[in-house]
């Protein structure tokens, strides 16, 4: 099957249908903004649209007021895609049966057994299906002799349809109602879902492979479930009618198998033993060895079992979807009556009458799921649609339904004064009110079901007075509903199988949410794992699920462990990781799959450990691999659950062996050797925020010791921490928080703010160590010195013993930290609480050891990252502070002690692991060694140190930075020229950036004599090349460096200028546009307010001038006799050039004019995003009438 070629046709399928369905309601008068007023006429009624009239008859008329009801009840939008679907369920239904030969008529009605015939079988043969589908010769006739092919398709398809709603009415049932009304035009012409079904999917697709139906089920709703999330992240909860949408996965059939095999093959074959039918289910997993207590435990369990016949056993899917499990749990069940000697003939109907119950809150799985066990029963039974036209069958499945349209009134008039009928109707609405929103974890009681039954049969409509026939009917067809699904919903079932949906707590609407914190204390946290208490609930023998592993974990799900494990047998447990699911990347949905046993005297449990593999094939071979092999690494058999309760929360840490056990045990919690917090929530973090290159240097404390200093200081900016990037050691310093005065706009933003919190402030600014809340990679640790104040996912740690601070950081950084936290935090949100529950076992022998390696890496994480101007600490370049006679060289050096340091890093990280290996006697658990890929710090790296180079540069010019002194010089305040001898800063911090050399001093020209000074005139053009050669800048072929280092300014240098600054750029560019007429640096922090006015009159207007002489000299040379033909082409192009960048300079002329009359003035403490804004979107009037010119300042950057 190529599921690519499924999904295009699935989602193109629903958008087709939702607009075809929308036409046809439009041309009934009926559309998302108004609804037409029909005209009574005789026999029927016309609708004016657009001053043409569409005529209807009585029977037509019904039918649309029907619609237009639904539509006040459910909205349009709801109704449109519940039609779409029942015609998309229908095709594809029609197709699955007329591939597999299926159709009782044996003839194609969509498509031909003839290649490249587009003319579908049905058509051509309509005269010989006359009696088989009720056609009307006449009708056939008429439709042949206007040529009428659509007409008549249309005509034998719902024909085709009444005639399979005999056999399977829950799919295709009656078509008389608005269902026909909006049955789309045009279902045979090219582009049609008809069209597209027959020649985007393969027919072998669909041969005896019900599966399609899941996956077309999943594509034709996964477009709706991208809508529905993306409302997620706008804090929109998820509604009844967008659950399906939202939850649906479909389940990979080898983990189906496994569920069901483990599960109901494994009830069966407890107490009727059967190698043959044992080796057919090739997942089925072979108990390992048991201690004589659980033998003689699961001895008592065969008993049971024996007295089980086939037709005694019950399977129920709550959240059954397209009927995936239920449909080879029909293979199963079939196998186990064969094994018995039933006849094969008998065999379908019991299973379907007898056996499969499921339950879904989604129509349109509902419809599907019935389809799928009907279709699995028909390819065991090739008489079973006729003995289905003989004596119906009525299948156990079914789609929930509300009972929202029955009134208190209708119950009274039902009841006729019968007081315990009437409460027990009055229960059954009241139940079943707003029943999608909750499915099948509603809670129902038993009532009387066969005295409303009865009283049901013992209505005759007609006799009823017409003034009370509507509310009767309508209870007549609704009760009925409820009673079969109260049914099923207060029965119990030898087995529970399902994959539930998956929706968090937060996503859940405010009565969804409500109900569960009522019903489901111990499993609210997300609806999975309500389901896994809920078919606890529904089960008498097995439960069998696919769910999110977060229950296995999660502190959250504390209680439903305790649940499980005091009061039932984790029979199996497969657990997957991420990748389970083809259609989901990442590391997103982590899953297992289990088999619990409704037992709580066996304590034993097996394990399979599949995290490590990437996909959901690798995961199944690998499986099928280990149920041959029982003692491989992956499979942990008889796990006593008694080690769960070692661990603080009960994890499930099935594969910790009894070193890591005993750790936990005996060692002392982190949490009691230190204060794990998480701090400040600002409220408004565009507000308070800032990278602290934005703001004015001299606003900024640094190490500062507590609040009373801060105060004390006068400053506004401190150095805050707030998670970041995966470093260890030490690191991700680079914002500033507005704490004036001990945070008093803060303060005053927080009173009565909901979410903003300000607490843990007697830790603010002291020493500590600090991880980043979230983190899909390994778990890092970083030293953080006095003078911070930490956010609320800028967790941190504060010792309470200074000498452990260090020691604590080495073991938090371990390997064994990381796997711990595997267990206590699987979902990589680290959180104290987490975090702390880290057992510390203290060797004080080995302190010193430790501390010298731990204090040496930060050393080195700390150089590291000071190297990078973005660095609180940056002193100089690398390629300066390692400069020997010329850039290679240097760069040589520089990359020479990076890759020391990396490796040195490296090698200390794995001395620290070896001596906490040691520590906690896990040298049969683990090895030292770290990947290169877990060293957190860089090495040397061309194309960056290059690009960082010509960074540092411009920072020279714009005297940020000095040659004659270490770290930031200016960034605000009073601008001193004479900090700058060896290499001067520009005096007005204006560099124009031109394609040729317009001024002396543009930024080619002073880096150029940059080079010079550094590294002496002697290398000069050999360390021009030097830099023009690295990779990243992609020198042409006979470019000089000096062209090829313009070319960058011109276009490269502001992109990476963005990225190395997180779009908050410090130096801003004017930029007249795509001409590159006019381009030119300054340096935010020596902004003033005549800057702008200053670029007008020094630059821009100087460069017209010179365009304008250029063009001169160009019309000389073009105009020459002298010059060749080939000289004059290029000078030609070249004026051309020129006059489109005068031009736009002309335009830009009168931006930066409106701009330079008004003195925009900036306050760095605003931050760049709100300064940089006030350039942007120059709007300029131009009079006359004319559309105001509106044009960006500077260059375009989305922050």
């Amino acid at each position: 099957m190529h599921k690519d070629s499924v999904k295009n046709f699935a989602v193109n399928a629903r958008r087709k249908l939702i607009d075809s369905v929308s036409q046809k309601a439009y041309g009934l008068g009926i559309s998302i903004d108004e609804i037409k007023e029909v005209e009574q006429i005789p026999n029927g009624s016309r609708i004016k649209i657009n001053n043409d009239y569409v005529y209807l008859t009585d029977i037509e008329t019904e039918h649309r007021e029907r619609l237009i009801d639904q539509i006040q009840y459910k909205g349009y939008e709801q109704v449109v895609e519940e039609v779409a679907y029942t015609w998309f369920n229908r095709i594809i239904a029609i197709r699955f049966m007329e591939l597999n030969d299926y159709l009782p008529t044996r003839v194609r009605v969509l498509s031909s057994e003839e290649e490249n015939k587009v003319e579908p079988d049905a058509v051509t043969q309509a005269l010989e299906l006359i009696e088989d589908l009720r056609l009307d010769r006449e009708k056939i006739y008429n439709y042949q002799d206007n040529n009428d092919t659509e007409g008549l398709f249309k005509y034998i398809f719902i024909k085709q349809c009444n005639a399979l709603g005999k056999i399977m009415p829950v799919m295709f049932e009656k078509i008389q109602d608005y269902t026909e009304l909006l049955l789309p035009d045009n279902l045979l012409v090219e582009g049609s879902v008809i069209r597209d079904l027959i020649s985007d999917i393969e027919e072998e697709a669909f041969k005896e492979q019900v599966e399609i139906i899941g996956w077309l089920y999943q594509y034709y709703i996964s477009e709706k479930k991208d809508g529905v999330f993306a409302g997620l992240k706008k804090n929109k909860k998820i509604t009844k009618e967008n659950i399906p949408a939202a939850t649906q996965l479909f389940t990979p059939d080898w983990i189906v198998k496994y569920m069901v095999e483990n599960s109901l093959g494994r009830l069966w074959l407890e107490g009727h033993h059967d190698e043959e039918l044992k080796s057919s289910w090739k997942y089925y997993l072979e108990e390992a060895e048991q201690e004589p207590d659980v033998e003689k435990e699961l001895e008592k369990i065969r008993e049971e079992s024996k007295k089980l016949s086939p037709e005694d056993i019950t399977v129920l899917d709550p959240a059954m979807g397209s009927g995936h499990i239920l449909v080879y749990a029909f293979d199963v069940l079939y196998q186990i009556y064969l094994s018995v000697g039933y006849s094969e003939r008998e065999i379908p109907r019991l299973i379907l009458e007898k056996n499969l119950y499921g339950l879904d809150i989604d129509d349109r799985a509902g419809q599907l799921a019935y389809f799928a066990l009907i279709m699995k029963a028909r390819s065991y039974s090739r008489r079973l649609f006729k003995e289905i036209e003989k004596s119906p069958i009525e299948l156990n499945v079914c789609a929930i339904q509300e009972s929202n349209e029955i009134s208190e009134k209708d119950i009274e008039y039902f009841a006729d004064g019968d007081e315990d009928l009437k409460n027990d109707v009055e229960y059954l609405v009241e139940v079943f009110t707003d029943a999608k929103e909750y499915g099948s974890i509603l809670e129902v009681e038993q009532v009387d079901f066969l005295k409303i039954e009865n009283k049901i049969n013992s209505i005759e409509i007609n006799s009823i007075n017409l003034f009370n026939k509507d509310s009767i009917k309508n209870l007549i067809n609704i009760v009925p509903i409820l009673i079969k699904q109260a049914k099923l919903m207060t029965s119990k079932y030898n087995i529970c199988i399902t994959n539930p949906p998956y929706m968090g707590f937060g996503s859940m609407n405010i009565d969804l949410s409500n109900y569960i914190k009522i019903n489901y204390k111990e499993s609210k946290n997300d609806l999975y794992a309500v389901f896994i208490e809920k078919s606890t609930r529904y089960s008498l023998n097995y439960v069998a699920m696919i769910t999110q592993h977060t229950w296995m974990f999660v502190m959250g799900f504390e209680k439903l462990r305790k649940n499980i494990l005091n009061n039932y047998n984790i029979q199996s447990m497969i657990h997957l990781g991420s990748k389970a699911f083809e259609e989901i990347s990442g590391e997103v949905v982590q899953t297992c799959s289990f088999v619990i046993r409704n037992n709580n005297n066996i304590k034993l449990s097996t394990f399979i450990r599949l995290t490590d593999f990437d996909s959901s094939k690798e995961k199944q071979y690998k499986y099928i691999s280990l149920n041959r092999n029982l003692y491989s690494s992956y499979r942990f058999n008889n796990v006593d659950i008694k080690n769960f309760y070692e661990i603080e929360g009960v994890p499930l840490a099935y594969w910790l062996d009894s070193k890591y056990i005993d750790a936990f045990k005996y060692g002392e919690k982190l949490k009691n050797v230190s204060d794990l917090k998480t701090g400040l929530s600002t409220m408004d973090n565009n507000r308070f925020l800032r990278y602290w290159y934005e703001v004015n240097n001299n606003n900024i404390g640094y190490n500062v010791k507590s609040i009373e200093e801060s105060v004390k200081s006068n400053k506004k900016w401190f150095n805050y921490i707030k998670g970041g990037l995966n470093r260890k050691w030490y690191g991700n310093r680079e914002l500033v928080v507005n704490w004036y005065n001990d945070g008093q706009e803060i303060r005053k933003k927080a009173k009565g703010a909901s979410g903003g919190r300000i607490v843990s402030t007697e830790y603010y600014f002291k020493e500590s160590l600090t991880w980043s809340y979230i983190s899909s990679d390994t778990f890092a640790m970083r030293y953080n010195p006095v003078g911070s104040i930490f956010d609320s996912i800028g967790t941190s740690c504060f010792v309470k013993d200074s000498k452990d601070i260090y020691y604590l950081q080495g073991f938090l950084n371990s390997k064994i930290a990381y796997e711990m936290l595997k267990v206590l935090a699987p979902t990589m949100a680290f959180n104290p609480g987490s975090v702390g529950k880290l057992p510390i076992i203290k060797n004080y022998k080995e302190y010193d050891n430790i501390n010298k390696y731990v204090k040496h890496n930060i050393n080195i994480a700390r150089n590291n990252w000071d190297s990078f101007e973005t660095s609180l600490d940056f002193k100089k370049h690398p390629i300066i502070e390692f400069k020997t006679n010329n850039i290679e060289n240097s760069f040589k050096n520089w990359s020479d002690f990076a890759e020391k340091q990396f490796n040195q890093l490296k090698s200390n990280e794995e001395e620290l692991n070896r001596i906490f290996i040691d520590i906690y006697g896990l040298q049969d658990e683990l090895t030292p060694e770290v990947e290169d890929k877990d060293i957190t710090i860089r090495k040397a790296d061309r194309d960056r140190e290059m690009k960082s180079f010509i960074s540092y540069a411009v920072g020279c010019m714009m005297g940020r930075y000095s040659l004659d002194e270490e770290g930031l010089v200016f960034a605000g305040g009073e601008f001193d020229i004479n900090r700058y001898k060896t290499f001067k800063a520009d005096k007005d911090a204006i560099i124009p950036i031109t394609d040729m050399e317009y001024f002396e001093d543009d930024i080619v020209s002073r880096f150029v004599e940059f080079v010079k000074v550094m590294f002496g005139k002697e290398t000069l053009e050999e360390n021009l090349n030097y830099i023009a050669d690295t990779e990243c800048f992609k020198r042409k072929a006979n470019e000089t460096s000096r062209d090829c280092l313009r070319r960058y300014f011109l276009k490269g240098f502001m992109e990476d200028h963005l990225k190395v600054y997180q779009k908050r750029p410090i130096y801003w560019m004017f930029d007249s546009g795509k001409q590159n007429g006019f381009k030119a640096l300054i340096y935010m922090h020596r902004y003033d307010e005549n800057m702008v006015a200053k670029v007008r009159a020094d630059y821009l207007h100087v460069l017209q001038r010179k365009y304008e002489s250029e063009i001169n000299r160009l019309d000389n040379d073009i105009n020459s006799e002298i010059l060749s033909t080939k000289e004059k082409t290029v000078a030609k192009k070249r004026k051309e050039k020129i006059q489109k960048q005068l031009a736009e300079c002309k335009q830009y002329d009168q931006v930066i004019a409106h701009v330079a009359h008004q003195r925009i003035a900036i306050d760095l403490d605003d931050g760049v995003k709100v300064n940089y804004q006030k350039f942007q979107g120059v709007e300029v009037p131009q009079g006359d009438g004319k559309k105001d010119l509106k044009q960006d300042l500077l260059f375009k950057v989305k922050m």
